[in-house]
């Protein structure tokens, strides 16, 4: 029989980086006091009405150019109907007619083989991003069998970004995320930390036989890092593969990742389609956005969103980053893609390249092989780091010289860590790790040597 084809689409939930809420001023901060950041409009009190928050259209906008997407400069609002304890409304204001986004796409590279030197580039197309509201958070006490809502999350901004089904495994679903986690980083749109979830991703998952229809698709929610995206990707394709092989059908379900197990279990089927009865947004007027031929003369620039204004200030995207570094030091592709994944490397090497007469090539291996292994070890980022910029360059200075080797500048980098505030050169001094030029010196040592085991030598005469 012909081999399965998996098919995976993602859908991501980015909340946008901005001070206050999508339609309300309430202040967006995470960990805050349980219900401590609600407005009227938030807690949907009678009569309070959405005021849209010109930042995060921004954002959205920003992010759309970004992955090559189409702006539309005429967008809808809509509401999305479901009754859940933390959504007091009843309802989540959208985007589901005329998103603000379509049609884009993101290339992203994994390795072949997890060989970090052989690298292929693949793309994802993005059906969409939307702009869409929060829902607020419910803490399920199990002791006590009460559920605690707090609404502190309600009206927080996102932007949905959906992507096409053109993945096929769970490594292809984390490469593609986290270059998505790199580009809203670089532009500012999301902070994308997974651990406060500022990144959510929900994934779809189908395998069929080559040339025959898709097959009924799962879904697996809110998966809230790459590590566990990759598993639950690949443990569900292989569930489902299982599961038809031995005659089962598969359900379309929602499930969920038990990441301490290690497997997707179901949460909720989704036979009897949920209908969200989506209505348009009574109480928000189009969202119109300008661009330089569009913008009317006597238009107040305060009032209005100018695409062409934000994409002239987009700044360098991460694959423009790693092909200036590969051209600017001549390193590897690959080191490229390690120096971006870690947050503040690039800088931390461009550093101790100004400060050393090094090879850039050299301080490379250097600073991925030596400097990462001890932050990974110790589980410190580089801003955390015990050894600056500045005494690595001072370490590399004297290996450069030749005034130490390579196994004593491994000696010094493991005194440096301890952050006793010593320079590498006092190091040197007190632990006696110079190499010697002076060939007398040397001369005489041998000397001391011979001298002091003289029967030794002697055996080894007559010997």
């Amino acid at each position: 029989l012909a081999p399965w084809v998996p098919v995976v689409g993602l859908e991501i939930h980015a909340q946008i980086s901005s001070n206050s809420k999508l339609f309300s001023g309430s202040q967006v901060q995470f960990a805050a006091p349980p219900n401590s950041l609600v407005s009227f409009f938030d807690a949907s009190l009678p009569g309070t009405l959405p005021v849209l928050n010109r930042r995060c259209v921004e954002a959205a906008v920003m992010t759309g150019l970004a992955l090559n997407c189409s702006i539309n400069k005429k967008s809808l609002f809509d509401r999305k109907h479901y009754f859940y304890a933390d959504l007091p409304a009843g309802y989540q204001i959208t985007q589901q007619r005329v998103p603000i986004a379509v049609n884009g796409s993101l290339s992203y590279s994994l390795c072949i083989d997890n060989k970090m030197s052989q690298m292929v580039t693949k793309t994802v197309r993005i059906k969409q991003i939307q702009l869409e509201q929060d829902s607020g958070k419910s803490l399920h006490d199990d002791r006590r069998s009460q559920t605690l809502v707090d609404l502190n999350r309600a009206g927080v901004g996102l932007m949905e970004v959906v992507m096409e089904p053109d993945l096929c495994c769970g490594e292809e679903a984390a490469a593609a995320v986290r270059e998505l986690q790199l580009i809203l980083q670089t532009l500012g749109s999301s902070q994308a930390v997974m651990a406060e979830g500022q990144l959510r991703v929900d994934a779809n998952v189908s395998v069929h036989h080559p040339g025959e229809p898709y097959g009924v698709r799962t879904e697996v929610k809110n998966i809230n890092s790459i590590r566990f995206l990759a598993k639950a990707v690949d443990y569900e394709i292989q569930r489902q593969i299982e599961e038809l092989e031995n005659g089962g059908t598969i359900l379309n379900e929602t499930r969920a990742f038990d990441s301490k197990l290690g497997c997707t279990v179901p949460m909720r089927d989704k036979e009897g389609k949920q209908d969200y009865r989506f209505m348009p947004e009574p109480n928000l007027p189009p969202l119109i956005l300008y661009d330089a031929k569009s913008l009317p003369a006597n238009m107040n620039h305060q009032q209005v969103v100018n695409i062409d204004w934000i994409h002239e200030r987009l700044p360098d995207l991460p694959s423009v980053k790693r092909a200036k570094l590969v051209e600017q030091y001549g390193i590897l592709p690959e080191h490229s893609f390690a120096l971006l994944n870690e947050d503040g490397l690039t800088e931390f090497f461009e550093n101790v390249v100004k400060q050393t007469q090094m090879k850039p090539k050299k301080v490379i291996g250097w600073i991925l092989n030596v400097l990462l292994s001890y932050l990974k070890q110790h589980s410190l980022t580089v801003k955390e780091s015990p050894v600056s910029s500045f005494m690595m360059a001072d370490l590399l200075n004297l290996l450069e010289r030749k005034e130490i080797s390579s196994t004593a500048a491994k000696q010094v980098l493991a005194e440096l860590w301890k952050g006793e505030g010593k320079t590498p050169l006092e190091i040197v001094k007190e632990k006696k790790l110079e190499l010697i030029q002076d060939q007398k010196e040397l001369e005489q040592i041998c000397q001391a040597v011979i001298d002091g085991q003289e029967n030794e030598v002697i055996m080894m005469v007559l010997g």
